[in-house]
């Protein structure tokens, strides 16, 4: 028997699970997207940043997530300023062209930024970023007002960056893991999952938007929130916190995700005594 809190589906989206596997439905072509999962050291471990999405979103409402979301294409543009691994070296992490992985490293980044007010980049001198490069306040009216223009389009993230004479730090960020969103989901997602320790100096912040709720928390502590009923989680969010439980210290999670093997992951739907679950590769009832 398939069990666990984050393996149930919400009832509207068992509705689709049950059409899905009694009919197999059309199957929507996944877009591509970037989530990060922020961490920081904190009294009793390592905490992370996670946030809940409003009731109104129409993908995956009241669930808490990482900041993340889709690859705008502005993000694919290769004229964004850019220090660390190249994106032939993240094309090979995720499994995908340089095109996508420039694009996926700077959703990522971007929408840290506008879901957290975090924001990994820095200042580049003769094409290196000395120590003190990395921004230390993003708190100000003038980054806030960056921010907004982020979130309404209209302006780019490259933009930003340039008039800023900043560069995106892709050394800052680690690959996790790559997810697919089931194949009974209306919207689909093929996602790259990233970690990264908050830079010093700088503090997230509730932004509100697309979130109603923000909270620094220990990966062990929001599982159990979760088995208690209190929160609502994906299943990949509750897997990559559940593996992110395991460590003790921010540096140990940076050193774990440096030798993953990334894969990509899909979740299907079975049926459990009527009950849809969603079942990972490997697990009983995934192949059919």
């Amino acid at each position: 028997m398939i069990t666990g809190p984050d393996r149930l589906l919400p009832e509207h989206l068992a509705e689709r699970a049950r059409a899905h596997v009694a009919t197999g439905a059309p199957v929507a072509a996944p877009r591509d997207a970037a989530t990060l999962a922020l961490i920081r050291q904190g009294a009793g471990g390592v905490e992370v940043y996670v946030l809940r999405r409003v009731t109104t979103m129409a993908f995956a409402p009241g669930m808490h997530v990482f900041p993340g979301g889709t690859v705008d294409p502005r993000d694919l543009e290769s004229g964004t300023g850019w220090f660390g691994p190249a994106p032939a070296v993240w094309a090979e992490r995720f499994g995908v062209d340089e095109a996508r992985a420039r694009g996926l490293v700077l959703a990522a980044v971007r929408e840290t930024f506008e879901e957290s007010g975090v924001l990994l980049a820095g200042r580049q001198v003769n094409h290196v970023v000395p120590d003190h490069g990395i921004v230390d306040d993003t708190s100000g009216d003038d980054w806030e007002a960056d921010r907004l223009t982020l979130i309404d389009r209209t302006s780019s993230f490259s933009a930003v960056l340039e008039r800023r004479q900043l560069v995106v730090r892709a050394d800052l960020l680690r690959g996790w893991a790559r997810w697919v969103t089931p194949e009974f989901e209306p919207r689909r997602y093929d996602t790259a999952f990233f970690v990264a320790s908050v830079p010093p100096g700088q503090r997230t912040r509730a932004v509100g938007g697309e979130a109603d709720r923000v909270a620094w928390i220990r990966p062990g502590e929001a599982l159990a929130a979760q088995a208690a009923g209190d929160v609502l989680m994906l299943p990949p969010t509750a897997v990559v916190l559940g593996e992110l439980a395991s460590f003790d210290t921010v540096d140990a999670v940076l050193l774990a995700a440096d030798a993953r093997v990334i894969t990509t992951i899909m979740p299907r739907p079975v049926l459990d005594s009527g009950v849809p679950h969603v079942v990972l590769p490997g697990e009983p009832g995934y192949e059919r």
